[in-house]
């Protein structure tokens, strides 16, 4: 994906990044989407076991996030390797994520007041038609990924988590951020950066230094 083509230059130079295209983007635009998560966390845990010999972390942005927390934990539950450390960003805590209103459902118009209104989309995206038509639908099936998504409780991790927000993220609450620490009977931390809901891109540099330096951590 594009916000990540500068990472591998960013991060330390042992870190070697590794970024999963999920179908309907990227080199995979033309594959029919997920719409639901439990096949596509069983898509993605497919994916990753080959890569798990060597020690790894996860990184999420947004859905991302989310796809990672619930990827470790399918891990965990396979009794396969887990990442060394969890970086998650801008998405509240998967217990405070149940909505009410359901914008994978709504009609282009609808939703595109919606994500005017909510920050959702960069506004230099919505103000091209074209690339909207190529976006909208993978942005609509990540929304029912995340709106039928039923949250199930499991035991805390033991894996250091790093979260990320962004100061003026309207999507994400800094207590959306703070509820992940349940998540976790490791080291817990909140990083913010000034920016809205993404700041992935503006703050990508002291982003990639913290990322770096956890991972300097661990050896």
């Amino acid at each position: 994906m594009a916000q990540f083509r500068g990472w591998p230059k960013l991060v330390s130079p042992e870190i070697e990044v590794r970024v999963a295209y999920l179908p309907g983007r990227g080199v995979r635009l033309h594959e029919p989407v997920y719409k639901r998560l439990q096949p596509l966390i069983a898509k993605l845990k497919t994916a990753i076991e080959p890569l798990s010999q060597q020690p790894f972390a996860f990184f999420g942005h947004s859905l991302g996030a989310r796809l990672a927390f619930e990827l470790t934990n399918s891990l965990r539950g396979a009794g396969l390797a887990l990442p060394q450390h969890l970086f998650l960003s801008a998405c509240p805590a998967p217990q405070l994520s149940q909505r009410t209103q359901l914008l994978h459902m709504l009609r282009r118009d609808e939703l595109l007041a919606e994500l005017r209104k909510r920050g959702g989309v960069p506004a230099d995206v919505l103000a091209q038609p074209a690339v909207l038509d190529v976006l909208l639908p993978a942005l609509r099936a990540d929304l029912a990924v995340l709106e039928t998504a039923v949250y199930q409780p499991q035991p805390p991790l033991d894996i250091p988590m790093t979260v990320f927000g962004g100061t003026a993220d309207t999507l994400v609450e800094p207590g959306a951020l703070d509820a992940w620490h349940v998540h976790t009977k490791n080291d817990f931390r909140i990083q913010m950066f000034v920016g809205d809901h993404f700041f992935l891109e503006t703050a990508v540099v002291g982003l990639t230094q913290v990322i770096s330096n956890e991972l300097r951590k661990l050896g």
